[in-house]
């Protein structure tokens, strides 16, 4: 499914817009990384704990070489108790090559817990928690944060816990109905709407004011 543009004479994955390398895919001269040097989709990094600031710039020199507008989102995936030391010193590495790209916050899969009785889950306050310290890492070193990545569903289902019902490890049986990654139910993904619109509007009362130029 990936073809050449007759008009541009460049190569696109058909399959998808957006594509994006996982964590433990992203090895330089690995193959998901040399397909997607060779494609003009936009493209998404997942950024784990163990990642280094020189392998991101060598990994963002590969796949955005041109720096152009919108080609790379770093998706950054730590998890609650890792992001505050693990994300500073990236972003600090991109600053200082100079680098454009969008951060966005994934903060699904680095809080993925397994319960005793063998379900996979992701605590929503572990979810907010973390979401909490992208904010507030970006807004410590000045940059922005960029967007969320969620696992989600319109669907009542039972499959991350925590949120306005609080929803136990005991609960998760009833409506369990992921094959791979634990979802936020209708009401849960609400709530993690109503926190980010909340630290929008907290990083907006927090800019600094522009100066206004006067009329000529």
């Amino acid at each position: 499914m990936t073809r050449l543009d007759s008009t541009s004479v460049v190569y696109y994955a058909m399959l998808g817009h957006m594509l994006w390398i996982g964590d433990r895919t992203r090895q330089l001269g690995g193959a998901h990384v040399e397909y997607c040097r060779g494609i003009r989709n936009p493209i998404g990094l997942k950024c784990g704990p163990m990642l280094r600031g020189d392998d991101l710039i060598r990994l963002i020199d590969a796949l955005d070489p041109a720096q152009e507008p919108g080609r790379l989102s770093l998706i950054c995936r730590f998890g609650a108790d890792k992001i505050e030391a693990a994300l500073p010193p990236l972003i600090r590495a991109v600053k200082r090559e100079g680098r454009k790209v969008l951060w966005v916050c994934d903060p699904m899969h680095g809080n993925t817990i397994k319960t005793a009785t063998g379900y996979k889950t992701r605590p929503t306050e572990r979810i907010a928690s973390e979401i909490r310290s992208f904010f507030a890492v970006h807004r410590a070193e000045g940059t922005y944060a960029g967007g969320i990545h969620l696992e989600m569903t319109g669907k009542n289902v039972t499959e991350c816990t925590g949120g306005a019902r609080a929803i136990s490890e005991g609960d998760l049986r009833n409506r369990y109905h992921t094959y791979c990654d634990p979802r936020l139910n209708a009401e849960q993904a609400i709530e993690v709407a109503f926190l980010v619109a909340e630290l929008l509007k907290n990083e907006r009362l927090a800019a600094p004011a522009r100066p206004v130029e006067a009329a000529e």
